[in-house]
């Protein structure tokens, strides 16, 4: 009898902790969006959001002012929006990579998607075109980064893991010498600036129509990530034993990395360049809530969401000029990664 309620304790203590994460992510939402040169309580804060999603009749004094409405309708939350799916997109897809490859050091980086839709944004930056321009071209050149990698892994005499990742590596490398190559044609005083700083990582553009263009793609291909997460599993066991278990290795590999293409790439093209989030979050997720990726991609998401909140809470407030995003993800991601690598190192990496 002991038994059994030890065994229930422990298959229900990671949903526990995921809706704790949401609670969690659900109070960084409310107080990042009150915190900025103009600070608003969390309660103001959470009656001014109330008041958008239940619109009711207000009475002629409402219990906030129109410029504290403004500051939070049309500035805040469209950005912390963003940042919270930009946070949650890639932590997810670094989780399912690092089943998909089994391999713990594996982010949504290694298969050259970001690359791509780098390129694609400094492009049209290059070419002067306007912001939805830019946004398409960051797009469409994430997805035909996908399409070569899938392309160059096809002329592999045995398609696998390796040759996924040898062919992401080439096409990163391609991509970042035409990368070098848009920045020397640039104009050093007009476009040059944009082009570093955009690679850098800022969401200081964002708007509504930025919501949806990182929001839709983010959910659609999240809600399928997390319905493979049984696959995925036994994606884990390796290629010989899913598919003596019924798994069409193949085609879900390949169903995955679209997914994580159309996240990264739409990331990348509303907010340019934002390293180690789909590397570091899912160690801390797994660390929380084991390697089951029933519970680890949702967990491994909402740490993600919270993890780019905070930072971009820094981002805006440390200085009276605004930090580019990629620069403290990296600061923060490079030794706690490092540590991380440390201690799997010395005890072994397992998904067991």
């Amino acid at each position: 009898m002991v038994t059994v309620k030890t065994k229930r304790k422990r298959t229900r203590q990671p949903w526990l902790i995921v809706l704790s994460l949401i609670v969690v992510l659900i109070v960084s939402v409310i107080v990042t969006i009150g915190i900025g040169r103009y600070d608003l309580s969390p309660l103001k804060v959470f009656r001014i959001l109330l008041g958008m999603a239940v619109p009711l009749s207000i009475p002629d004094m409402p219990p906030w002012r129109p410029v504290e409405w403004g500051i939070v309708s049309a500035v805040r939350l469209p950005r912390i929006l963003v940042t919270a799916f930009a946070g949650m997109g890639l932590a997810i897809s670094g989780a399912a990579l690092q089943g998909l490859f089994r391999n713990p050091l594996v982010g949504p980086q290694i298969i050259g998607i970001s690359s791509g839709a780098s390129f694609g944004g400094v492009l049209g930056i290059l070419l002067s075109l306007p912001a939805f321009a830019i946004v398409g071209f960051a797009f469409s050149f994430g997805l035909l980064s996908l399409v070569l990698v899938f392309l160059l892994s096809r002329l592999a005499s045995r398609a696998g893991s390796l040759s996924l990742v040898l062919s992401g590596v080439i096409c990163s490398s391609f991509f970042a010498a035409l990368l070098g190559l848009m920045q020397y044609l640039a104009d050093p005083e007009l476009q040059l600036p944009n082009m570093v700083y955009w690679l850098m990582g800022s969401f200081a553009w964002a708007d509504w129509r930025k919501v949806a263009i990182i929001g839709i793609p983010s959910v659609i291909s999240g809600i399928f990530l997390i319905l493979l997460r049984w696959r995925i599993n036994l994606l884990s066991l390796g290629d010989t034993d899913a598919s003596v278990l019924g798994v069409k290795v193949g085609v879900l590999r390949w169903s995955i990395l679209v997914l994580v293409t159309f996240i990264v790439a739409a990331q990348v093209s509303v907010s340019g360049g934002v390293g180690w989030v789909g590397l570091v979050t899912p160690h801390f997720a797994r660390m929380l809530v084991g390697p089951d990726h029933r519970v680890l991609l949702p967990a491994s998401a909402l740490l993600g969401g919270i993890f780019l909140l905070l930072i971009d809470c820094l981002a805006r407030t440390l200085t009276m000029q605004e930090i580019p995003i990629g620069v403290l993800t990296a600061l923060v991601g490079t030794p706690v990664f490092g540590y991380l690598f440390w201690k799997t190192q010395a005890r072994g990496w397992t998904h067991d």
